[in-house]
Formats: C-alpha cells, sequence, structure tokens
C-alpha cells in the first residue's frame, strides 16, 4: 500500500540535503558555540553564518534574527515582552489565530488586565481591515498580531497593507508567519513589522528549532534567563545542528520557491477539479483562492461519518488531518472553523489537505478513491 502525506501544514518532511548538512555539523561541529576554543569557534562560525543567511532570505539583518526552539517560544516571548516591557497596554487580534498566540493573550489579559479587541472576520475568513482601522484610531499603545497564513483554511493576510496600517497608527505590529516563511517571498526592508515568527519544521527542515526577527532597537527583553546567547535575549546553548539545517532547508526553499509553488498550486487545482466531480456537494472553508499549499473542504457527508473519517483514511495509508495538529487529540470542533461555519456544518466532516512537492497527482487520485469508498 502506497502511504500518502497531504498533512504539510502540520509538518513537512526534511529535505535530503538538510539532513546531510545537519549530519556533518553534529558529526564534526560539537563544539559549544560559547567555548573560545578551536571547536567552539567553529561552531559559532557556523552559527553566524546561519544567521546571516537566514537574514539574507528575508532581507533582514542578521542581528535581528534570533534563534528559538519554535514558533510557538518566539510567539509567547514577543507578546509577553511587548506588554510586560515595551508596555503595550491593548492587543488588536482575531479569533482564527494560531492558539500559541490565542492562549498567549489570554494569560497576558488575566494577569495584566490588558485590552483585547479581535477584529470582526469576512465570510471568507478574511480579516476586515476596515475594522481594523476602526479599532486602531482609539489611542491606546497597541500591538496588533496577525498571521499571515492561517493555518487551518490558508487565507492570505495583505501583510503590506496592514504593515502601512499599523505604521499610520502608531501601533506595533506582529505576525505568526510559521506557514509562510519558505513559501512566499518576504522582504523586511519594504514589509512595516515589527516581530515575525517561524519554524523550521514548516519548510522542509527540522524540529524543534524556529526563528524570531525582531526588528532592531524594538526593547524586548529575555523570556528567561541564563548565559549571553543570542545577544541576551535567548539564554540556552544553540542547538547548532537544527540552525544550520534550518538555515539550508530555508536557502533550499527560495532556491526551489517559483518551480516548487506552481508544481503545488497546478495540484491544488487538480485536487479541486477531482472533488467537483466526484462530490459536487462539497464547499471549501475560506477563501477558494487562498493560499497555494493548503485546501480546507467541508464533505458533503452525513455528520455520523465526521468521527471515523481521518482513522478510514489512515487505514488506507492517506494523511489529512481536520485542523491544526496542535489540537488534533481534542473532540472539541476547530476554533477557526467555529468562527465560519453554522452549528450544522461544524458537525460535517471537514478535512485541511495541505500538500508539498513531493506530492503528486497520483496523490490526489489516491485520496480520491479513499473518500469514495467512505
Amino acid at each position: 500500500m502506497k502511504k500518502v502525506y497531504l498533512d504539510n501544514a502540520s509538518t513537512t518532511a526534511i529535505r535530503p540535503e538538510v539532513i546531510r548538512e545537519m549530519t556533518k555539523v553534529m558529526a564534526d561541529d560539537y563544539g559549544n558555540p560559547s567555548s573560545t576554543h578551536s571547536f567552539g569557534r567553529n561552531a559559532k562560525s557556523i552559527l553566524e553564518l546561519s544567521r546571516k543567511s537566514i537574514a539574507k532570505a528575508i532581507n533582514a539583518s542578521a542581528q535581528e534574527i534570533i534563534f528559538t526552539s519554535c514558533g510557538t517560544e518566539a510567539n509567547n516571548w514577543i507578546l509577553r515582552s511587548a506588554v510586560s516591557d515595551l508596555k503595550v497596554k491593548r492587543i488588536i487580534t482575531s479569533k482564527i489565530e494560531h492558539h500559541a498566540v490565542l492562549f498567549t493573550i489570554q494569560a497576558l489579559q488575566k494577569e495584566f488586565d490588558i485590552q483585547v479587541d479581535y477584529v470582526n472576520l469576512k465570510p471568507n475568513g478574511e480579516i476586515d481591515l476596515t475594522n481594523l482601522v476602526e479599532l486602531l484610531s482609539q489611542e491606546h499603545k497597541t500591538l496588533v498580531s496577525l498571521m499571515q497564513v492561517n493555518n487551518e483554511i490558508g487565507t492570505v493576510l495583505d501583510l503590506a497593507r496592514v504593515g502601512q496600517i499599523c505604521q499610520q497608527y502608531k501601533a506595533l505590529f506582529h505576525s505568526d508567519t510559521v506557514q509562510s516563511i519558505g513559501k512566499t517571498v518576504l522582504d523586511l526592508q519594504v514589509l512595516a513589522v515589527d516581530f515575525l515568527v517561524s519554524s523550521a519544521h514548516k519548510f522542509h527542515g527540522p524540529k524543534g528549532v524556529g526563528f524570531a526577527f525582531v526588528r532592531k532597537n524594538s526593547g524586548l527583553q529575555p523570556l528567561f534567563y541564563g548565559g549571553e546567547q543570542e545577544k541576551g535575549l535567548r539564554a540556552g546553548t544553540e542547538a547548532v545542528h537544527q540552525i544550520a539545517g534550518m538555515a539550508k532547508a530555508l536557502e533550499l526553499a527560495y532556491a526551489n520557491l517559483e518551480i516548487e509553488r506552481k508544481h503545488i498550486s497546478d495540484l491544488r487545482s487538480y485536487l479541486i477539479e477531482r472533488l467537483e466531480v466526484e462530490f459536487p456537494g462539497f464547499s471549501i472553508n475560506g477563501n477558494p483562492d487562498g493560499f497555494y499549499n493548503i485546501v480546507n473542504v467541508l464533505l458533503p457527508f452525513s455528520a455520523e461519518k465526521t468521527a471515523m473519517i481521518l482513522f478510514h483514511l489512515d487505514m488506507k495509508g492517506i494523511a489529512v488531518s481536520r485542523g491544526s495538529a496542535c489540537q488534533s487529540g481534542s473532540i472539541k470542533p476547530s476554533h477557526v472553523l467555529a468562527e465560519m461555519l453554522s452549528v450544522e456544518d461544524l458537525k460535517k466532516p471537514s478535512l485541511r489537505i495541505s500538500m508539498s512537492h513531493y506530492n503528486s497527482k497520483e496523490d490526489v487520485d489516491l485520496l480520491i478513491e479513499a473518500l469514495k469508498s467512505i
């Protein structure tokens, strides 16, 4: 039985070149980058070359890249420090952000009694920018936190436009770009964004490593304390092999971006064509013209089939998801879809199908055949 992996918004397969890079560093460059001897200096050199490579990929300066263990850590750090150190009194966000943002903001609201405003959503899950402007016209020290690509439905935020709006109203702008970095071009010399967050395992790099882009002179303070690593902003010995793997993965992602984007976009179109033929009653959750590697579909099946659909597909070797992998153990419906669907539609099966350049039309055909057999 051929296994089919269509859950790339959850995590991605590591590229072979990345594995080779990491293996070499683990075998040969095992020094602590904070040590002054040659082993340490060698590791430090790899660390800083990786930082420069990542900065170049998003047109930032190397000093603005801070390594973290993942996107969740970076989101927690930025949001907490914005409130406790930058004295932000209000956060504007949306109800369909990743829980790494939503739950952090809820905790900060309880702890610091800050004002939290949720921007209105359009029926397709996109942010209502007119409402954002209305919210920003109230004068408070504000941070806006909105993700660039929604990890469940693939709706895309106009990062440039929101950055301009935030700049106009003197608000800080933080964006969770975990789903978009490596899959779309970002130019931090042009975009008016103060903080971005990324995680290597979303662009064919290793798990357990990510980075934050922190605009220079931001004033952020550490989330936790220890050594002077990462300019004193993120204590703990850096995972040099993970960081080298992340830099290699991002370099390859951008080197192959156009070819791979076209391949994945064509697959997405093919998937939608097949669904239209085989399941004419299906609909797309979110904007049908959303991000090119994610399709979230509401299937015309009865509600009682919802609980078993992932199990049935898994038995046939097909990996998809109903929403964020971070909450897949939960029996609650997706908080993203709950903001968009009716109570009745929420009971029916919705699937998030997310593709990479490793997928093929055969994978799509196998998924369709498996769905037909349910």
